[in-house]
């Protein structure tokens, strides 16, 4: 009986320890999750406060031009008729002069030359994937994942392409990338940089997209595929005279898991940030 009341007890022990352990497991992962939760709403807390002072900006910049065009226009509406020059010289010995008010709206640059590493396909102009509307800025270049393992650079921009056809798109959806690359490190450009893209939300207005594709559901990249986002990233990045603090990821605008293997490893995210900016510094003049 003393035998048999040891082993009851021994197995109780073990049966304990294996409760307590779950226990300690289960709290680790409830604090980890809660960290990462935390992360990603200050994440977007920053985000958020950027693109506030930005727009606020912007407003004030509209506000001046509102302003100034309101000046001209009294100047020039309730001048004196008699005045031989409207808007220029006054009668009586001063002489005042207005000048002219420029009202074109500015755009991101064009006739960038695309290297000859990169294989454009660009789609043709149409509501669902190329819109044809000239981006507002580029204060971003936003990286993705395809979402669809296993597929190629040209299967996602002939899904694009395809997006134009209603047969092939009842329910008009929109989308579309600047560039993917793929799984062999090509890169296929699909709309101009001039352009805007159906990729990142909200900020599709000034942001350049990369669709990137991958071979398996974790969603990292291989090495060629991923040497490939390096040296177009950094590309990217000195065309419009921005560092490596200026790509993000589409997580960083909506919160959603893309591209997926670089949010849930957030190192990997800075490493990939981080070769960019090595590439850069090594490569001056990326042709």
């Amino acid at each position: 009986m003393d035998q048999k009341a040891r082993a009851e007890r021994f197995r109780n022990q073990i049966q304990n320890n294996n409760e307590q352990q779950e226990e300690q497991y289960e709290r680790e992962l409830k604090r980890a999750r809660e960290e990462r939760i935390k992360r990603r709403i200050e994440r977007m807390r920053r985000e958020r406060q950027r693109m506030l002072r930005r727009r606020l900006f912007v407003g004030g910049v509209g506000i001046a031009v509102i302003v100034l065009l309101i000046f001209v226009g009294k100047k020039v509406f309730f001048s004196n008729p008699n005045d031989s020059n409207l808007g220029g010289h006054t009668s009586g010995d001063q002489t005042e002069t207005t000048a002219p008010v420029e009202t074109t709206e500015e755009h991101v640059k064009k006739n960038i030359p695309i290297p000859t590493w990169v294989d454009q396909q660009l789609l043709e102009i149409n509501e669902f994937s190329r819109p044809g509307i000239p981006l507002k800025a580029v204060n971003n270049v936003v990286i993705h994942w395809v979402a669809n393992a296993g597929t190629s650079a040209q299967n996602n921009r002939s899904y694009f392409s395809n997006l134009a056809d209603p047969a092939a798109n009842p329910d008009g959806v929109k989308a579309s990338s600047h560039f993917v690359v793929g799984l062999e490190g090509e890169i296929i450009q699909c709309v101009p940089i001039d352009e805007k893209s159906y990729c990142t939300n909200w900020r599709n207005d000034d942001t350049i997209s990369i669709e990137v594709c991958h071979p398996d559901w974790d969603g990292k990249f291989n090495d060629i595929t991923y040497q490939s986002v390096i040296k177009l990233t950094a590309w990217l990045l000195e065309q419009f005279d921005l560092t490596s603090d200026d790509i993000i990821r589409h997580f960083d605008v909506t919160g959603k898991d893309c591209p997926k293997y670089y949010v849930v490893h957030e190192d990997a995210w800075e490493q990939l940030k981080q070769d960019v900016k090595v590439y850069m510094e090594a490569n001056p003049n990326i042709q």
